[in-house]
């Protein structure tokens, strides 16, 4: 299955030779937000004021060496991914770019 991890374009240019990311996250939140690729629409306002160019890494969970967790934080009825754990680099199949139509919104790529 394919998940998706948004970050700064630049974030990802620091990080896309090593081997594993995500230390920071772990640190800050316990785990990595992820979202499935059908409700990754309803986590797109969180990136809207963000000026900086993004990627939405495309991560194949059966690569990944760390455990996945599928979770409802907020009891919204619908459960996202969080990894628990470090994000081999080699679980990440696919960068796209994250689109923004002139007022902001994500644009589905």
């Amino acid at each position: 299955m394919i998940i998706l991890h948004c970050m700064r374009k630049e974030t990802w240019e620091t990080i896309k030779d090593k081997s594993v990311f995500g230390g920071e996250s772990i640190d800050a939140e316990g785990f990595i937000h992820c979202s499935s690729i059908e409700y990754f629409w309803r986590v797109t306002p969180n990136f809207r004021d963000i000026v900086k160019e993004l990627v939405l890494l495309c991560i194949d969970t059966k690569k990944l060496t760390s455990p996945v967790k599928w979770e409802d934080g907020d009891n919204s009825g619908r459960e996202y991914p969080h990894i628990y754990g470090l994000i081999n680099l080699d679980a990440v199949v696919a960068i796209l770019p994250y689109l923004k139509g002139k007022d902001g919104n994500y644009i589905k790529n």
